[in-house]
């Protein structure tokens, strides 16, 4: 009997511990392949390139590391968006970090609003990447939406 509480104890308490381990190891992951944002013929040749990402939500907090290649001019800008529909454009909700050249890497840490968080899990966050060469007015060039 003794022997048997004892193991049940062992039991209980590893589970507890082991959980909030757990969900502070991962988080969810989201990924985004960056495409040529839509244009006119006329921007059609400044708007070229390809890139991907990949974001982990863990609690609140966005993290997200992705690499582009093949611009026609050097990347100036990278931001988080948040648009009003899934597919469709909208507000720009954080600033990244992008390496200043035709080719190289963006990354960023967002906290994101209880909102945000719903928004990202309906397909409403996407990554916005510019150039001195895209479309007017912003220079918009790459852009991905983050999906599950």
């Amino acid at each position: 009997m003794i022997r048997c509480l004892a193991i049940t104890a062992f039991a209980l308490a590893t589970l507890a511990f082991s959980a909030p381990l757990a969900a502070q190891s991962g988080g969810d992951t989201y990924t985004a392949r960056l495409g040529w944002v839509p244009t006119t013929p006329a921007d059609r040749p400044n708007v070229l390139g390809k890139g991907s990402a990949t974001a982990t939500l863990a609690g609140r907090k966005l993290t997200i590391a992705g690499a582009f290649e093949g611009l026609v001019a050097p990347a100036t800008v990278a931001r988080l968006h948040q648009g009003i529909s899934k597919g469709a454009r909208g507000a720009s909700i954080a600033d990244l970090m992008v390496t200043q050249a035709a080719s190289g890497k963006l990354s960023g840490s967002v906290d994101l609003t209880p909102e945000q968080v719903e928004a990202l899990k309906q397909g409403k966050l996407y990554i916005q990447l510019h150039t001195g060469k895209g479309v007017s007015p912003d220079g918009s060039t790459l852009w991905g939406w983050l999906l599950k």
